[in-house]
């Protein structure tokens, strides 16, 4: 590219990672690759090591900042605490793991679901919005004021954790009938597999949900039912004006947003509308451009660069 120096946003996910780098001119370099069979957490930082050093080859440029959004539970000590989906993890000490990746460079982390928020609530212009990202779990963040919520060193906005039925089914957190446990994508998935009696991959329930099959159609609508049950007690306590619904699972399901959408005008109460919800302005990259975002609030811009 340009030799200006560059953020960089790293989005780690359960099954992938995504990089994102942005210089002050407008240059722009993206790449992403998919986790190693599981074995370790040292050698999945092997595997981000190498990935990162060729995409600084190819930048041929400095980092100014690195921001890196995380799935895991980190506590205030920056070790893990829970990643059930990455449990290699647990113990890990986040702080210096990444001081080790980037030893000559400002680097923060937060979690994936609040930066992918902050980074809608930029994009949409919306400085009040809950942002909830379907995937390999049900994650997402609020913004109020046009910061998230509950703000730094108060731990992450974890809505896929909200209990939205009672006695439910089991989450990977221990408890029963979490948001996640319901609304996730493998969630999702198997829920179409009891229904249908088989197997269910994502393409086929895209395609069935086209169709409009019955067993499809239900098993997506539950779903939607308890992302509405999630997203209207968020509303009865915080308020947002708006509810954005992205993440790779749910962009690519037909109708999804449309039956959320149902499900909240059947939960409104007077005095109480319905809270306006659409799909997510960057789809499944809300989580990869918030991390870029923390990148350039962690190294901000000098005065007059780039000009």
């Amino acid at each position: 590219m340009d030799g200006h120096p560059h953020w960089l946003g790293v989005d780690i996910g359960g099954t992938k990672v995504a990089l994102r780098a942005e210089n002050t001119t407008g240059g722009v370099e993206e790449t992403a690759f998919p986790w190693a069979p599981r074995h370790s957490a040292a050698r999945d930082l092997a595997q981000l090591a190498d990935h990162v050093g060729a995409l600084r080859a190819r930048i041929g440029a400095p980092l100014r900042a690195v921001g890196v959004a995380l799935p895991a539970t980190v506590a205030p000590d920056g070790r893990v605490t829970a990643w059930p989906s990455r449990p290699e993890w647990t113990g890990l000490d986040v702080a210096a793991s990444l001081r080790a990746l980037f030893p000559e460079t400002a680097v923060a982390w937060a979690d994936d679901g609040d930066l992918g928020a902050l980074a809608e609530a930029r994009a949409s212009g919306c400085d009040d919005l809950l942002y909830v990202g379907v995937g390999t779990g049900v994650g997402g963040g609020l913004v109020l004021r046009g910061a998230p919520c509950p703000g730094p060193g108060r731990g992450s906005f974890e809505i896929g954790h909200l209990i939205v039925e009672r006695g439910g089914v089991p989450c990977v957190c221990g408890r029963r009938g979490c948001l996640q446990a319901l609304a996730s994508g493998p969630a999702t998935l198997r829920r179409a597999a009891e229904l249908r009696g088989t197997t269910v991959t994502y393409d086929t329930l895209r395609h069935a949900l086209g169709e409009h099959r019955p067993w499809a159609v239900t098993a997506v609508d539950e779903t939607a039912r308890a992302l509405a049950a999630a997203i209207t007690g968020v509303q009865e306590l915080l308020h947002p004006r708006r509810a954005l619904i992205g993440g790779g699972f749910a962009v690519g399901l037909p109708g999804l947003v449309p039956r959320v959408s149902a499900h909240l005008a059947d939960l409104s109460r007077p005095g109480l509308p319905p809270l306006p919800v659409a799909p997510a302005t960057l789809g499944p990259l809300s989580s990869l451009r918030g991390a870029v975002t923390l990148a350039r609030l962690t190294a901000p811009e000098p005065d007059g660069a780039g000009t």
